[in-house]
């Protein structure tokens, strides 16, 4: 709809920036951390490993005072589950929970609340070795990491997310290094929504949870949004885009916000005999959930057409490349739409129409905790980077946020990727998202000084009027 006059940001909006341990920190063994499936996989060919990364571990200090320096209200970080728990069960790491607390405590220093995302892609290795998601006991082992957390940080983290984007564990594991399949698998998609299965319960035990340990703190899911397009007004391509965006978004919300099962979903899997089994207890547990609010990583939409299973499709892409499943849907490459360097898709309108999608299911706050742009950057002789490119990704998206909070849907911050540079999750340190530059190349890792980008003075500029000043 057009608006004759545009609702303002609200006053409290959490206006911020979001990083994840295993891509920033470094000190990957330091300290009494133990390895994460991160840390012993086999990295792609021609990226860094992660063992330095931002080097942030060490420099904690300098980013959040840079964070300061933009305006921040909001910082959105991962705690490494084995820098807290070296085997991810056991014994409690000291050195890893004096470095969280030094991290939060600096964000409060600067007025700057911190959002912790509880797990990102980091399973410790130990527990791979147990058998990963696959193992039922990850439920109980994934509350005890809960725990611990509360019991540490609970006095002053009000806000808590619990798994990042469990649907691109599930849909992509391999692209990300992440899937652990068990010997002698014979039905490998009821193996992963098994897995999947075991995440749910886990996360709404996290959730009863929290609210049960830190009845003031708030706490919601953080999948990966994007609202699925038919490619065509062909009633079967729209029969399509529902099947892919059951899969790819509403399984995990429906779950997360009224512990139940997609029904598109749950068909689509007893045609594979690939339902997951329910443990005791499950049902119930699913259902006690509760978040307060959801967080959602979007980047772009999906567009997808019939397919009659005659052929195969490819399933396998990372989170943001068209995929397909037989019967189902099959990818479709929108040429309405530009691409970036890295060849996602960018669809700013289709923000506003995932946002509006998302509230008129849920009816729960949002924000966003993930959405920014992949570059190549460079730093020039003088110490600049001019990312103009990512300042109008940026403006273009958060203008659709406005229209969205317009449209009548409930916002509560915008925390893109990321606040610092870091190593990208299968594209490594040349794929760039960061306000602060970092010098460093993929092997290189040179000074690892801060400079900050264009970009960082004109958030800045965002922040200080509450999104009211988006101009250059």
């Amino acid at each position: 709809m057009l608006h004759k006059k545009l609702k303002a940001f609200p006053q409290d909006f959490l206006w911020g920036a979001s990083t994840s341990a295993y891509q920033v920190e470094g000190a990957n063994l330091e300290d009494g951390k133990g390895p994460s499936c991160q840390d012993v996989k086999e990295v792609p060919e021609g990226t860094s490993d992660l063992t330095v990364c931002a080097d942030q571990y060490h420099r904690y200090k300098e980013d959040i005072a840079l964070m300061a320096e933009m305006g921040f209200k909001a910082y959105r970080f991962s705690i490494a589950w084995t820098r807290i728990l070296p085997q991810g069960i056991g014994e409690v790491n000291p050195k890893g929970i004096e470095y969280y607390n030094n991290v939060i405590n600096e964000c409060l220093k600067y007025g700057i609340e911190p959002i912790v995302t509880m797990f990102h892609f980091d399973m410790p290795a130990a527990l791979d070795e147990k058998g990963s998601w696959s193992n039922r006991e990850s439920v109980d082992w994934f509350l005890n990491f809960a725990k611990v957390m509360y019991e540490n940080f609970g006095d002053r983290v009000k806000y808590w997310l619990t798994i990042n984007e469990q649907n691109v564990l599930t849909l992509s594991g391999p692209v990300i290094g992440t899937l652990h399949l068990p010997e002698g698998c014979t039905n490998e998609l009821k193996e992963i929504y098994q897995q999947n299965h075991h995440m749910l319960v886990a996360q709404a035990k996290a959730m009863a949870l929290c609210h049960e340990m830190l009845p003031g703190a708030k706490i919601g899911p953080a999948p990966n949004i994007s609202l699925v397009y038919p490619a065509s007004c062909k009633p079967e391509d729209n029969l399509a885009a529902q099947n892919y965006n059951a899969i790819r978004n509403w399984l995990y919300l429906d779950m997360a916000v009224y512990g139940v099962y997609n029904n598109l979903v749950w068909a689509w899997l007893e045609e594979h005999d690939a339902t997951p089994e329910f443990a005791k207890g499950d049902e119930e547990a699913l259902k006690s959930g509760h978040p307060d609010f959801i967080g959602f990583n979007y980047y772009n939409t999906a567009t997808c057409q019939w397919d009659d299973g005659s052929e195969k499709v490819s399933t396998f892409a990372d989170q943001q490349t068209a995929r397909g499943e037989a019967g189902m849907f099959k990818g479709f490459k929108n040429p309405n739409l530009p691409t970036t360097e890295f060849g996602w898709e960018i669809d700013p309108m289709g923000f506003r129409a995932t946002i509006r999608e998302m509230y008129s299911r849920y009816r729960l706050p949002m924000i966003v905790t993930e959405n920014g742009l992949g570059a190549y950057d460079k730093l020039t002789e003088d110490g600049k980077v001019h990312d103009q490119y990512r300042i109008e990704y940026l403006r273009k998206h958060i203008e659709q946020v406005q229209l969205a909070i317009s449209d009548g849907c409930e916002m509560m911050g915008y925390c893109p990727w990321s606040a610092v540079d870091l190593i990208s999750t299968h594209e490594g340190m040349v794929k760039r998202y960061g306000f602060i530059y970092v010098d460093r190349e993929e092997f290189d890792l040179k000074t690892l000084d801060r400079y900050r980008k264009d970009s960082f003075y004109w958030y800045k500029k965002v922040i200080a009027t509450n999104g009211e000043d988006l101009s250059d």
